[in-house]
């Protein structure tokens, strides 16, 4: 009988994106899924540690997990990800019950490392970059396990060096996938029923094909990602939405808006974290562009292309921060006008450059400029969102809807629509005209026309299962 695993994620669309990777090997090594924790042979958590509450929520199931293992001798338990590569051997020092600590370069000897710990090999940790020979685990979609959304990794690691943040020391430095293998695995995905690709990379817009010469510019912050963009589109014709997360906005060049202008496949959205609209702040954190300059990059992208729209990340509480920084930072999102925000309280983290600034902000100060930030973010997604009730929005249907009868889709410009008259699960994958009717606080409600529904091709029976195994995951942060 062969052994079952399962995988808890916590973090980012990378982890995402590393567990797919891991549980394909898994079951090319005969693994097979279990979708219920309680009975798995073998339990693999992939960690995120961008931020203290993603390890406080790993520490709680390590301690429900160890309570399990006493029940259960056999129970092979997995920290995977980057507080694996951060803490390494001080997590099987502080947890006996775990087997194995493996980092994220290292995910392709998992099988070989379970094989160890189930032959009663003492616990191990496995957590070393692989700079010298970079390696990216290829993605094997089929049809029956292939998502209408799917993520293609372009690059891991990153050199930007921000000061508050661990990325750097759990993903190491900078280093990019050939552009030849990303095209073909976009192609390989398309096949298997994906009609999305979403790029991934720590500053994915920083990319530079490894079998290429550099780009010729004048520009020290220009990269080869626009053409990673132009390649994609030219050479999948069948991929119906491109998207790509998070880019760096000292990369958001001319180049990469005259890619929005000119590609029709690309999203009307781009997530651009700003950070801070202060530029004290912004030189403490080491974010390398100053307000006016991401305001002058901002507005570039949302004149490239019509109705194209922004969401952004803020943390609040940064060593130092004033009151007049803070208000900085909510004039600039008032001028941008981004469509969604995700805030947070800044969080110390091990290894980082922040540790050593002084102007600690209390934590009441920190709450209360979260708050306020928040309800402003709340504000201009209710406004973009009623200011799309009345319009007809091109809509990728991704699965079905939590209500009987509908299905959930995205807009081109990522608005969650929740999509009436639109039960049939041949629409599933598929691009409709849809026209949206009400606003919820953050999604939108949608109906389509008996005709437009008869309009649709029938799908395969494999092709429904493939786009019903998993839209775009909820995570644990």
């Amino acid at each position: 009988m062969s052994s079952s695993f399962h995988v808890h994620t916590f973090g980012c669309q990378m982890n995402v994106h590393d567990s797919d990777r891991m549980s394909e090997l898994l079951r090319a090594h005969g693994f097979r899924d279990e979708s219920d924790a309680e009975r798995a042979d073998v339990i693999i958590l992939n960690t995120c540690s961008v931020r203290e509450k993603a390890e406080q929520k790993l520490r709680s199931e390590l301690g429900r997990l160890a309570a399990m293992k006493k029940l259960r001798g056999d129970l092979i338990l997995v920290v995977a990800g980057c507080v694996a590569q951060q803490e390494g051997d001080k997590l099987l020092q502080r947890e006996p019950a775990l087997d194995l600590v493996i980092g994220p370069d290292n995910i392709a000897e998992l099988p070989a490392l379970l094989a160890h710990a189930r032959a009663g090999g003492p616990p191990r940790t496995h957590a070393i970059f692989d700079v010298d020979a970079p390696r990216f685990l290829t993605a094997s979609p089929a049809i029956g396990r292939t998502p209408v959304s799917a993520f293609v990794t372009t690059m891991k690691g990153c050199d930007e060096r921000c000061s508050f943040c661990i990325v750097p020391y759990t993903r190491g430095p900078e280093r990019y996938r050939p552009a030849a293998e990303i095209v073909a695995e976009c192609r390989r995905f398309v096949e298997a029923g994906a009609r999305e690709i979403v790029l991934l990379g720590q500053t994915v817009d920083s990319f530079r094909d490894p079998a290429l010469p550099p780009p010729e510019s004048d520009d020290p912050d220009e990269s080869q990602f626009p053409h990673l963009l132009r390649a994609i589109a030219r050479e999948v014709p069948a991929l119906l939405r491109l998207r790509y997360t998070s880019p760096h906005p000292r990369h958001a060049t001319e180049s990469l808006s005259r890619a929005h202008r000119d590609l029709d496949v690309l999203a009307r959205h781009v997530h651009l974290p700003v950070q801070s609209g202060s530029d004290a702040m912004l030189k403490r954190m080491i974010r390398r562009y100053t307000r006016a300059e991401y305001i002058e990059r901002a507005n570039r992208l949302k004149l490239a292309r019509s109705a194209l729209t922004l969401s952004t990340d803020v943390i609040v509480g940064f060593p130092g921060e004033t009151d007049a920084d803070f208000e900085a930072t909510l004039s600039l999102v008032r001028e941008v006008e981004f469509v969604s925000l995700f805030a947070f309280k800044y969080s110390p983290r091990p290894f980082t450059p922040a540790l050593k600034l002084q102007g600690e902000v209390p934590e009441d100060v920190k709450d209360a400029r979260l708050a306020a930030l928040l309800s402003l973010g709340e504000s201009l997604t209710a406004k973009n969102l009623a200011a799309l009730v009345g319009t007809s929005q091109r809509v990728l249907v991704t699965g079905l809807g939590k209500t009987g009868g509908t299905l959930e889709g995205r807009t081109e410009a990522n608005e969650i629509v929740h999509v009436s008259g639109a039960g049939d699960r041949d629409a599933i994958g598929k691009m409709i005209d849809v026209a949206i009717v009400r606003a919820f606080k953050h999604s939108l409600a949608g109906e389509i026309s008996p005709s437009a529904l008869a309009a649709l091709p029938a799908r395969s029976e494999s092709s429904t299962r493939a786009t019903l195994a998993r839209s775009l995951p909820v995570l644990d942060h």
